[in-house]
């Protein structure tokens, strides 16, 4: 009997063990923190700290372009970035520029946050004079997102607000911000159609899209949990973004909001969400090769009730034979790349598993979070894909 079993597992089992194999990953996602280590905080310690919680450029205002300076030498020693901020660069942009331009760890220049259709020439202006100095570096603006008012748009539509934008203002991306969780129920009905629109005008523009993960809790909006955080950030990346965001990185000190439980507390101290973006950050990087540089070449979704401003998934990409979703529904983004297919099936439920069924040919492969990569057939046709969590399978064009 012993010697029956050897046999049997000598000739069976190798056919039933899938080889795994790691992709090299060159390529970084950037992640940007809005209100990162504060200037007085600036040291190689914070910065590290900051690093190993998977950020790589830091944003906060400086009182001074020597703050400004000492930033720039402790980032660059540190593996950082920095987006320059200080009043030289309003009040002297272009010696300021000059200043700052050769530095390594120079990102770009923060102009403004959520400017209305009345700042978009001065704005415009401001960003020409630093581009007449430098061209390598971008000017970072962030636009307003749809649940924002008309009299804070200045304009009478979202589109129009984020058209005149472009055709005013020579930027080198697109950033908008859009938070839609709050306690126990998501706070807007047009979290992806606000995606929708700024991923079309992107790619309209031949521009980059820069979204934000909201990791702060204020007011109504949460403490934010791993799978809420998950949510947020696989989603803009299945719609194309670029660069991830988080606001914020530090907490915030301010009589008008009652912020708390950012990843730094305002007296520098970890929260529970420093380990949360620290996983979700260290998670993505291993699918950096798929997202950077990809070209989006559409967008679905599934469910029973699909997000307001998206559409159905109606015809599935060629290999794929069946793609099935129980529970709310999924992102399904089918991504291009060095002539290859990735499809990113994204769990817009960020409190429950999905059920995914999902059959497709023999090329299909499955990638995995450790950066492995093995056939997709080496899975049961039916799986879970955890609360807000993503799939990625890929094949050869």
């Amino acid at each position: 009997m012993k010697k029956r079993l050897f046999y049997l597992l000598m000739f069976v089992l190798p056919f039933q063990i899938y080889a795994q194999k790691k992709i090299e990953n060159k390529n970084v996602i950037p992640v940007l923190a809005w209100m990162g280590v504060p200037a007085e905080e600036t040291n190689a310690h914070r910065f590290q700290e900051l690093k190993e919680a998977g950020i790589n450029i830091n944003f906060v205002h400086y009182p001074d372009i020597e703050s400004v300076e000492k930033a720039l030498d402790l980032a660059q020693k540190n593996g950082i970035k920095i987006l320059a901020a200080c009043p030289e660069l309003k009040a002297e942009p272009e010696k300021t520029v000059k200043r700052l331009m050769k530095h390594p760890a120079l990102a770009g220049y923060y102009l403004r946050d959520e400017p209305t259709r009345t700042d978009f020439p001065e704005l415009g202006e401001w960003a020409r004079r630093i581009q007449s100095v430098d061209k390598d570096h971008f000017c970072y603006l962030n636009l307003f997102p749809t649940y924002a008012s008309k009299s804070q748009w200045g304009t009478d539509t979202y589109r129009e607000y984020v058209e005149t934008f472009l055709k005013e203002i020579p930027v080198q991306f697109i950033s908008y911000d859009h938070y839609p969780l709050m306690k126990n129920r998501v706070s807007t009905k047009d979290y992806y159609e606000n995606m929708e629109v700024i991923a079309s005008m992107a790619k309209k523009a031949g521009l980059p899209m820069w979204a934000f993960g909201l990791s702060v809790a204020f007011h109504d909006y949460a403490i934010p949990t791993l799978e809420e955080i998950r949510f947020q950030v696989h989603s803009i990346l299945a719609y194309g973004a670029q660069t991830v965001q988080y606001f914020t990185y530090w907490t915030p000190v301010t009589t008008t909001w009652d912020f708390h439980h950012a990843p730094i507390t305002s007296d520098g101290k970890r929260t529970v969400v420093y380990d949360r973006i620290k996983q979700v950050n260290n998670d993505i990087q291993q699918y950096a090769h798929v997202f950077l540089d990809a070209k989006v070449i559409d967008v679905w979704h599934t469910g029973e009730k699909i997000p307001q401003g998206t559409k159905r998934i109606e015809t599935l990409p060629t290999p794929v034979k069946v793609l099935d979703t129980i529970g709310d529904g999924a992102v399904v983004s089918l991504l291009e790349k060095d002539n290859r297919k990735y499809l990113v099936i994204v769990n817009r439920d960020y409190k429950n598993p999905m059920r995914l069924t999902f059959f497709a040919d023999d090329q299909v492969q499955r990638l995995l979070k450790d950066g492995s990569v093995v056939p997709a057939k080496a899975y049961a046709n039916t799986t879970e894909v955890e609360a807000g969590d993503m799939l990625i399978y890929s094949w050869n064009n």
